[in-house]
């Protein structure tokens, strides 16, 4: 197995760089298979999240449906993939960032009772507490 980092996974879908988008896929095709699968973090999905929505201006739907598209591959290892899947309903629905929804659904999977934070937004929804 072998991990994949958030450049990797804007060029497959933004195909923004021809000559590095054409690298990542051959790389995909020759080392990910459903055998040894390419494994996919948290962090990455974070930071590929910030990146659509910050320097490539998608839209909820649109990054929804990247990661969705990234659960569903045999090819491919989502770290906490349910959650994920859970944090993507979430983010779908307008009310949180998908950041938020995956500290949110983390910890609360872990056992802790909710997410300690100074963010007022984030305070209000299920899972965090604001501290004052």
């Amino acid at each position: 197995m072998i991990g994949l980092d958030t450049n990797i996974l804007v060029r497959l879908l933004v195909e923004d760089d021809p000559v590095q988008t054409r690298r990542a896929k051959h790389f995909i095709e020759r080392c990910c298979t459903p055998e040894s699968p390419a494994f996919i973090n948290c962090v990455v999905l974070a930071e590929f999240v910030w990146v659509l929505g910050s320097i490539y201006h998608f839209g909820r739907a649109e990054i929804a449906g990247a990661i969705e598209t990234l659960l569903s591959g045999r090819d491919r290892v989502v770290e906490y993939h349910d959650d994920v899947l859970y944090a993507v309903a979430e983010y779908k629905s307008g009310n949180i960032g998908f950041t938020d929804a995956m500290i949110a659904r983390i910890n609360g999977a872990r056992g802790c009772e909710a997410t300690a934070t100074f963010d007022r937004k984030a305070a209000k929804l299920k899972g965090f507490v604001r501290v004052s």
